[in-house]
């Protein structure tokens, strides 16, 4: 679409074109009513920081563990006592208080401390486990390298060279696999489990079945699940080495340190592996497998099964989880080429997926997922809407469920490409569910709304801001209650989520709006958005207080925000960021102006008139734009930008510009 569409903003007069010798833009159009969604974002904000203190103050010790005093039995649990402060140094890059970030920081060291004690970590990381928990665990390191790369790189990349050193006895160059579905620093841990059996239980049975299925009862069975071999010798020997789809989500970790220090050695694993199960997919007829033999073979250990591998297609969760690990793994390579085809094997593994949905109220589904969907769907858990199967085993698929926003959205935010766009509104037009309907739930993966986010987006619910905002004030006052019910119990191991249940730091709809962003894929995946910003005058990463901010359109050819400073007296200056890790180019800025100060009237006046709002245009060249905000005054910016054309790294507008050219994106949709 033509950048100078004139829809896209109000005012009369053509803009002026001007070439300043540095990007920076004023604000000059009053404040005189302020927006309902800046006055509900900024009480987000103050509502926010006060939860956070309180959770800490309840729920953690003075070095910032989490109050518990029993021991961990099995290998689950290292991510649930990360995950309870995933998102707190991410509030902090939006805009937080100025100390969140040191007391996200001491949350991290204080539960690492307590993990090492528990013997769950070894040299501050997890001794092995399965990425769908690994990647949970990781997300707050992220974040923490994306606010203090200079304090969190060095065990970033200690962690990443795990993976990328083969003496580390995770990786195989020769066979290109990941060598065990658990692995992490200790390589003495092997296997799915330390006992005889799989912890396996009774409820989780039911839910999800044996994962080898297929394989007959032994004889002398049945057998209880403490007894069964399936659940021993044969996961032990078929499913407890060799490489899963579940390990993908390890790129994410070696693209962290890639964008850290740019070092190719981290590129170049990225493209090996994740070109592996590219190939992998391409020869499994688009569907990407679940399972590698040690040698490189898929289903080298499953009697030729491209299904069936730890955390796969058939056992517990499907594409749950295999889908956010592949397109973990795929946007880390297509980030670090700039070749958008590694995202085919996730998008030719949906479009297989939603071939094969099945139009159905939820009621009569065989989902494996009850509670998820109880909660999202409400009411309309009676409306018939397609549900796609999320698993497959010698019967076929099976498991269906309605199709879960965050891949799909994901892949269309990355690329802007028209066939992710049309997959999405294929989505939507075939649902039997309007996507402009807002539920108020807040699940742990803290992230859910994204088909209203895209109705917003697409024009149809000029609404969603101030009911998204207020949806996340619902959420967060909720969970104070939780917090008040719980912050005095001796939290027996088996319910160590109640410290997830209970956090109250809700980010997604900030990400939404400030960002323009999808809130993060939760499986280890790194921060998607088109805008981020930074405090010039506090000279840190956010929002300066009192300043608000509405991304209403990401396409790259105008990308439209509109920041509000709503102090009477305070002038901001915020520095608009083009990306999560200043990726995009803002080559063109066009923006509202008022220059005639009129409408104030003259001194006996008893009102004002309409200001008159002009647009101002100029040419830029840059990932960072400077925009001053004297006191209450707001500006709306259409930016075009380009895509992926800077290398990825977590600088910042005050340090000093630096860094190699961008990879080559030929071939780029943008």
């Amino acid at each position: 679409m033509p950048f100078s569409s004139s829809d896209r903003m109000s005012g009369e007069d053509a803009p002026d074109l001007v070439r300043p010798t540095a990007p920076e833009v004023q604000a000059r159009v009053p404040v005189l009513e302020p927006p309902g969604w800046a006055v509900a974002q900024r009480a987000l904000f103050d509502l926010l920081d006060h939860s956070w203190r309180r959770f800490a103050r309840d729920f953690t010790g003075p070095d910032g563990r989490l109050n518990y005093t029993a021991p961990l039995t099995t290998r689950d649990g290292v991510d649930d006592f990360y995950e309870v402060f995933f998102n707190w140094p991410q509030l902090y890059l939006l805009g937080g208080a100025d100390d969140l970030l040191p007391a996200s920081e001491k949350h991290w060291e204080g539960v690492t401390r307590q993990l090492t004690e528990l013997d769950m970590l070894r040299d501050e990381f997890e001794r092995g486990y399965d990425w769908f928990h690994q990647g949970e665990s990781l997300l707050l390191l992220y974040f923490l390298c994306m606010a203090a790369p200079e304090r969190w790189s060095e065990r970033a990349l200690r962690f990443a060279e795990l993976y990328v050193d083969p003496a580390k006895g995770n990786y195989d160059p020769e066979h290109r696999v990941i060598t065990h579905p658990h692995n992490g620093s200790d390589p003495e841990r092997t296997g799915l489990f330390d006992g005889d059996v799989y912890p396996w239980l009774q409820k989780e049975a039911d839910t999800y079945g044996f994962p080898l299925e297929w394989i007959p009862e032994a004889e002398g069975g049945p057998f209880p699940l403490d007894a069964d071999p399936r659940l021993g010798d044969q996961m032990r020997d078929r499913m407890g080495v060799g490489d899963t789809a579940l390990n993908l989500a390890a790129a994410g970790l070696v693209l962290n340190a890639w964008i850290l220090t740019g070092e190719e050695r981290y590129r170049d694993w990225i493209v090996e592996y994740v070109g592996a199960w590219r190939e992998r997919t391409e020869a499994n007829g688009g569907l990407i497998p679940d399972n590698v033999s040690p040698d490189g073979v898929v289903g080298g250990l499953l009697e030729g099964r491209w299904y069936g591998g730890h955390y796969g297609w058939s056992w517990p969760h499907g594409w749950h989880s295999v889908g956010h690990a592949a397109t973990v793994a795929a946007l880390a390579a297509a980030t670090v080429t700039g070749d958008d085809d590694y995202l085919s094997m996730v998008a030719t593994s949906l479009d297989t997926l939603i071939g094969h949905s099945k139009v159905m109220p939820h009621t009569e589904a065989d989902s494996s997922l009850p509670s998820k969907w109880a909660v999202e769907l409400g009411p309309d858990i009676h409306t018939p809407t397609p549900h796609l199967p999320f698993r497959h085993n010698d019967s076929g698929w099976f498991d269906h469920n309605p199709a879960t926003p965050p891949v799909p959205v994901a892949l269309w935010h990355h690329t802007a490409s028209d066939a992710d766009r049309a997959r999405l509104e294929g989505l939507r037009e075939a649902d039997g569910i309007d996507w402009r309907t807002l539920r108020p739930f807040r699940a742990k993966e803290e992230s859910g709304h994204e088909k209203a986010w895209f109705a917003f987006l697409a024009g149809d619910d000029p609404g969603y801001p101030e009911r998204i905002l207020a949806t996340a004030q619902a959420q967060i006052r909720h969970r104070l209650r939780r917090i008040d019910r719980y912050r005095d119990l001796d939290v027996p191991e088996a319910d160590i989520h109640v410290w997830q249940q209970s956090n109250p730091v809700a980010t997604e709809a900030l990400v939404q709006l400030t960002w323009g962003g999808p809130q993060v894929l939760y499986n280890g995946g790194l921060q998607q958005a088109r805008l981020r910003y930074h405090d010039a005058e506090a000279r840190r990463a956010g929002l300066p207080p009192d300043v608000a901010a509405l991304v209403t359109s990401i396409d790259p050819e105008a990308t439209t925000v509109e920041l509000v400073n709503l102090s009477p007296e305070a002038d901001r200056t915020v520095i608009v960021q083009a990306g999560a890790f200043a990726e995009h180019t803002i080559t063109a800025v066009r923006h509202t102006t008022c220059e005639d100060d009129t409408w104030i009237g003259d001194m006996y006046d008893y009102g004002h008139t309409e200001p008159v709002v002009t647009e101002s245009e100029q040419v830029c060249d840059s990932a960072f734009l400077t925009v001053r905000l004297p006191a209450s005054t707001r500006i709306k910016l259409v930016l075009r930008l380009g895509l992926r054309t800077n290398t990825p790294s977590y600088r910042t507008p005050f340090d000093t510009p630096a860094g190699p050219p961008a990879p080559d994106t030929e071939g780029e949709t943008a």
